[in-house]
């Protein structure tokens, strides 16, 4: 299977290492695309996980896991890459009345003991 993060590579070569805890992502792009990969699989644990410590009061898995699994993620985008910790992007989907959307953020990463973190995302447009 080819990776859902767009990468063009095989799932196995790209983001799957990163969900299996086989490694980290080496960069906070690479934390984004498999962020959209942990979406369209879904799993919401790994989304979890890469939530930065001090945020996930604001998030739970359930909800998490459910929002990869009522939407159909079709394409991910990069946009820009501002900065080593910041990641623009756009995240395209169907949602689950069958609607295109297009999920435009501005992320902001952190890397806390070695491995990178989402901290939080402005929504553009």
């Amino acid at each position: 299977m080819t990776c859902p993060c767009c990468s063009e590579k095989p799932y196995e070569d790209c983001c799957k290492p990163y969900h299996s805890r086989e490694k980290y992502a080496p960069t906070a792009e690479a934390l984004m695309r498999s962020r959209f990969s942990a979406f369209a699989i879904p799993n919401g644990e790994y989304l979890m996980e890469t939530t930065s410590p001090s945020k996930r009061q604001f998030h739970n898995t359930k909800d998490l896991q459910e929002w990869g699994e009522i939407n159909t993620w079709t394409k991910l985008e990069i946009v820009d890459k501002p900065s080593m910790n910041k990641v623009e992007f756009k995240a395209h989907y169907t949602d689950e009345d069958g609607q295109n959307q297009i999920h435009h953020e501005l992320s902001l990463f952190k890397m806390i003991q070695n491995r990178w973190y989402y901290v939080s995302g402005e929504f553009l447009d």
